[in-house]
């Protein structure tokens, strides 16, 4: 079986609202969460609301990049 043909993957999710457009992306306060996902279900971006500890509300959380 090929390695890169999984059917489900992991993604990262970020806060949406508390992301930090600057040098540092990786720098504190940034809410992030690890969840999977189905690649033929969803093969686009998938957005959940989570909460988030920064903002202390629950806010839309985005796939992000590797």
């Amino acid at each position: 079986m090929a390695k890169g043909k999984d059917v489900r993957v992991k993604v990262i999710l970020e806060c949406k609202s508390c992301v930090r457009n600057g040098i540092n992306k990786e720098s504190p306060g940034i809410s992030r969460y690890i969840t999977q996902k189905n690649r033929h279900n969803t093969p686009n971006r998938l957005e959940l609301k989570k909460f988030c500890p920064y903002c202390y509300k629950h806010t839309i959380h985005g796939e992000i990049m590797k």
